[in-house]
């Protein structure tokens, strides 16, 4: 094997081993709970984690399984050296409409980002106090609604919330969540939705 590919297979396992830390830190998890989980010893969690091995795709495997994440998700560190980012100066972003059995309101789309394992997306949208009930939705992943301007009665499942400027509320999107009633003339609120794809 010559140098070059040692370093590169050697940086390759330190970028494993980093995500592997970040994400058995954000469980709030020891090296000794991930190993229980994932079935492999606590000596090996130690080791991946600290680049000083390349770990068997079966061990990636059950790191990633008792973590709950995407395989990928360990090799997010070996990424290229590019990334997308989106920048929306004030006042700007893609104008839309959205029409829904009679109701219709406009949306601007501020930021849509995808990666081979998040979907993510950010609007500023606007409603319409009119006879027509706005849409519901159910979906994957997680939804943020901070509100603006305005006031309206917002649905989740069962549950009715009253929001007023400066609210957010945070939801799952697989349960229908949606506005069921506009209560100012018009309600202004930030929406970012984001699911692993």
């Amino acid at each position: 094997m010559s140098t070059g590919s040692a370093r590169e297979e050697t940086g390759i396992d330190h970028a494993i081993g980093a995500a592997l830390r970040q994400l058995r830190r954000a469980q709030g998890w020891s090296a000794s709970q991930l190993a229980t989980n994932a079935g492999i010893s606590a000596a090996m969690v130690s080791r991946i984690e600290n680049g000083q091995v390349s770990p068997s795709i079966g061990s990636l495997c059950a790191l990633s399984s008792a973590l709950d994440v995407p395989l990928v998700s360990l090799f997010r560190e070996t990424a290229s050296g590019h990334t997308d980012y989106t920048l929306v100066r004030a006042g700007e972003g893609l104008k839309s409409n959205r029409i829904s059995q009679g109701h219709s309101h406009e949306f601007i789309n501020l930021a849509v980002h995808s990666r081979r394992d998040l979907q993510f997306e950010a609007r500023r949208v606007t409603l319409i106090r009119q006879d027509a009930q706005p849409p519901t939705y159910v979906g994957h992943g997680v939804v943020y609604i901070q509100v603006l301007d305005g006031e309206a009665v917002y649905r989740y499942g069962a549950e009715d919330f009253t929001l007023y400027p400066g609210d957010s509320l945070s939801i799952d999107a697989e349960l229908s969540h949606g506005f069921v009633e506009v209560l100012s003339d018009t309600f202004t609120f930030l929406t970012v939705q984001a699911e692993r794809r």
